[in-house]
């Protein structure tokens, strides 16, 4: 099985986001933007429920929201990204179950990791995003981006992955020789 990369392209997230958007599959734009704004592993996103981010009695969107990592079962505190609210508050009009990420069927459950994946997977190839592209792409393109573009402190991104060590990390964050490259290049100390 091949490694899943992270999505590099800002332009191809944006464009994964939008072709489930402009199909009107608004569940599956959540969970391309969602994913990737909160580093969540899929098993743990599938599992979100609409109370863990709304509070339905102040009629708006929680700024935080905590979950028990499955994988860890350590808590984790998620921040709502503004752009993840939009899009939440898009979906939540059509809301028919307790789940985020309804199968939409009677059982009230979310769709499987399969099923996500393939969700994912299929836009992808679709849209011809280049590298192995899955669910595990959404988690993997946070860390990329915040570290890569240098917004967030490496040790930080170790922390929001629940990582027990930098070497899974850096893993995690799927740089190319290319990126390497350019470090070398762009740093003029003279």
């Amino acid at each position: 099985m091949a490694t899943t990369e992270p999505i590099r392209s800002r332009d191809d997230l944006h464009a994964l986001a939008r072709f489930f958007q402009l199909k009107g599959q608004l569940r599956n734009h959540v969970m391309i933007v969602l994913g990737s704004c909160t580093a969540l592993r899929i098993s743990d996103l599938l599992r979100l429920k609409w109370t863990d981010v709304y509070d339905f009695h102040a009629n708006k969107f929680k700024k935080h929201f905590s979950l028990r990592e499955g994988k860890t079962k350590k808590t984790k505190t998620v921040s709502l990204h503004p752009k993840a609210i939009e899009a939440l508050a898009a979906w939540l009009q059509y809301r028919k179950s307790e789940y985020i990420f309804s199968n939409g069927r009677k059982k009230d459950a979310p769709i499987s990791r399969i099923q996500a994946w393939r969700i994912i997977h299929k836009a992808a190839e679709k849209l011809k995003i280049t590298g192995v592209i899955a669910c595990h792409s959404l988690r993997k393109t946070f860390g990329y981006h915040a570290c890569v573009e240098g917004e967030v402190n490496p040790v930080i991104l170790m922390e929001i992955y629940n990582h027990s060590s930098f070497e899974v990390t850096k893993r995690y964050l799927g740089i190319t020789q290319d990126e390497l490259d350019k470090a070398y290049l762009t740093v003029n100390l003279f």
